[in-house]
């Protein structure tokens, strides 16, 4: 089990205008600024569980995941993971925990994928039986067997981060934290690396914290989201219930003859176009069936097709809400 409780974090940043004269300046005297990283951060999360953490860049997502990791230590709270405080007993911790970062490598340059895998095991000190079936079982779910002899240098992003996620994986972590996983991914490498995660899920019972801007992979991979706003969290619930919540506005995409000269109120066009238009529908307002009427008796519809609000427009709207 995760909990945070009340976890503030602050750092310190040195500032200068730019030009040589304030570059001068400021090996004599420096001015700093200082970033609210975190404010106050709570949550829990139960063993097994999936959960999207998301929020704006700058939100304090990354500084969450390296407290909880036990790379950064807070400047107040409490953070127990599985007993134990991160960052005060680190060795017991990180053997329980698998992290990948999107933009970071735990994978040597220059050596053959196979020998990272050797040399990650003798630093977590997992034992022949242990490593060669996890990795037996990973080279097969991950597909990464032709490129086990291939240095980390000679590889393509998508094969890179799967041989990463294994990476993170050969020890048998308990948990398992991806910081943008997918990030830069082509479509198959992502539908390869979604569907990974949702078996160890449920076959490992791995708990799984995902931070990412791809709103594709929370639909695809969690239900239950975390927001975080200017170091705060600002929301904790299910993306079924952020739908049922936000589901009072519909879009018709409306192929047609003819031409759309008015609307009713509750209803607006966001895009026109000859033949074609989408209107998006305040059902709260007006029925679906009622607007439809309204265009019908105007033109001739030769194709529609009616859709709610996406992932992407809801976490928009969410920001939009708390003015972050």
């Amino acid at each position: 089990m995760i909990e945070l409780k009340n976890i503030n974090k602050t750092f310190k940043a040195a500032r200068r205008n730019a030009g040589l004269s304030e570059a001068v300046k400021a090996l004599f005297k420096k001015e700093y600024t200082y970033i609210h990283a975190l404010n106050d951060v709570s949550f829990t999360i139960n063993d097994g569980e999936m959960v999207g953490y998301i929020g704006p860049n700058g939100a304090g997502k990354s500084s969450t995941i390296k407290i909880m990791s036990g790379i950064l230590t807070p400047d107040s709270g409490e953070c127990i993971i599985n007993g134990r405080t991160p960052w005060k007993d680190r060795i017991a911790h990180v053997r329980e925990i698998g992290v990948v970062f999107g933009q970071r490598s735990q994978l040597w340059w220059d050596v053959p994928v196979a020998d990272s895998f050797e040399l990650i095991k003798e630093i977590y000190k997992v034992d022949n039986a242990t490593f060669n079936k996890n990795l037996n079982e990973l080279t097969e779910l991950l597909d990464i067997g032709e490129i086990m002899r291939t240095p980390a240098r000679q590889l393509s992003l998508g094969q890179r981060m799967r041989c990463e996620i294994a990476a993170s994986l050969l020890h048998s972590p308990r948990i398992l934290f991806l910081d943008e996983p997918t990030i830069g991914l082509d479509a198959v490498s992502k539908i390869a690396i979604r569907s990974f995660i949702k078996t160890i899920n449920k076959e490992r019972k791995t708990t799984v914290i995902l931070t990412t801007h791809d709103m594709q992979d929370i639909e695809a991979l969690t239900e239950r989201i975390l927001l975080i706003g200017r170091g705060k969290i600002l929301l904790d619930g299910t993306l079924s219930q952020l739908k049922k919540k936000n589901s009072t506005r519909k879009t018709l995409s409306v192929d047609f003859l003819g031409k759309i000269s008015e609307v009713s109120h509750g209803m607006s066009i966001s895009k026109m176009m000859d033949g074609h238009a989408e209107i998006v529908v305040e059902t709260d307002i007006i029925s679906v069936s009622e607007a439809l009427s309204i265009i019908s008796n105007q033109v001739e519809i030769s194709d529609l097709s009616v859709t709610g609000t996406t992932t992407e427009e809801l976490v928009v709207s969410l920001y939009r809400e708390f003015e972050i």
